[in-house]
């Protein structure tokens, strides 16, 4: 069973069928999909669930906390099951891969205090960007 699936039991919310597939499909390391992403690999498994039943399920997820939703420079909004562990994102300008990232030390630390400018600063999300390997060679 996969860790997602263990945490949305654990709010008591109804596993249907299409509700497994889609979290099934967001099971892993690294994984920030789209909406569009998660349809096509649930259709690969279950042709007849609906793109409003994705959305409205993702929408679920993420009103549980138990994925997040991300959305960096206007492009389409991605989902990361990593919800539970903190973390920052490393993406390529090239290609648009995205890849967690765990850093050392608590991020709030890293903002000196005038540099707060009198704000009770709560949490901090840090996107490094870069070239992947693939998009270095093809450069």
């Amino acid at each position: 069973m996969s860790d997602l699936i263990t945490r949305l039991r654990r709010h008591q919310w109804r596993m249907t069928p299409q509700r497994r597939v889609i979290a099934e499909t967001l099971d892993g390391a690294h994984v920030h999909y789209t909406a569009d992403e998660i349809l096509e690999r649930a259709c690969e498994r279950m042709p007849e669930i609906s793109r409003a039943t994705v959305y409205n399920t993702l929408n679920e997820m993420v009103a549980l906390g138990e994925i997040l939703e991300l959305n960096f420079d206007g492009r389409s909004k991605r989902y990361d099951p990593n919800a539970e562990h903190d973390h920052h994102h490393l993406i390529c300008d090239g290609c648009g891969a995205m890849k967690d990232v765990h850093t050392v030390g608590d991020p709030l630390d890293w903002l000196p205090g005038d540099e707060r400018h009198g704000f009770a600063v709560t949490e901090a999300s840090i996107t490094f960007r870069g070239l992947c390997p693939e998009c270095q060679q093809a450069a």
